[in-house]
């Protein structure tokens, strides 16, 4: 297994072991879309069954999308290929980031905000330090993230063959949706 793999389980782990008067907010079913927009090929897929914890006292988040779960690819064989060739779920399965609200936000008072989450996605078995600029929107309930940003396949030692390199991008766009509540 993973040593980045074992540290993020070892860390939802911890978020979800922690005392009653912690307050936790969580998700089952949260949403990953990605998008590759090459010369020659649009590609979009999305997956919704994003887990993840959100430790509001601390600050400190946990995510993670099962890989073999992406949806909506152009045909059958594209999804093969992503999960054979490109990402290498077998070996792989999970895509996760985890780490830090930095902003200080009052989950009491419902409202928008906008925050950095600063953490370790890992792609591809592949981590990098991010920073990522989010929505998050507090309600009495619990709260909810929007978040775009960028995956540069190269940081994730993912290989673009030459034969595809007109047909998937280098730069992959990621939306993030999740609705978290309290327990």
């Amino acid at each position: 297994m993973c040593s980045r793999f074992r540290l993020f389980i070892s860390i939802l782990f911890l978020v979800a072991a922690m005392p009653l008067q912690a307050q936790v907010f969580s998700t089952n079913n949260g949403k990953v879309q990605f998008r590759s927009d090459a010369p020659l090929e649009l590609i979009r897929a999305s997956s919704d069954q994003m887990k993840g914890k959100l430790d509001i006292g601390r600050k400190l988040f946990a995510f993670s999308v099962p890989v073999s779960t992406f949806e909506g690819f152009n045909n059958p064989l594209q999804k093969e290929h992503f999960n054979e060739n490109y990402m290498e779920s077998n070996l792989h399965p999970n895509a996760t980031f985890s780490g830090k609200i930095i902003e200080d936000i009052d989950f009491s008072v419902p409202g928008k905000y906008t925050v950095r989450a600063k953490g370790n996605l890992v792609v591809h078995g592949v981590s990098q330090e991010r920073i990522i600029k989010s929505e998050l929107t507090v309600t009495p309930s619990g709260c909810s993230i929007l978040s775009n940003f960028t995956v540069l396949l190269a940081d994730h030692q993912i290989p673009i063959p030459k034969v595809v390199h007109e047909k998937l991008a280098s730069e992959i766009k990621v939306e993030v949706k999740a609705s978290l509540i309290k327990p």
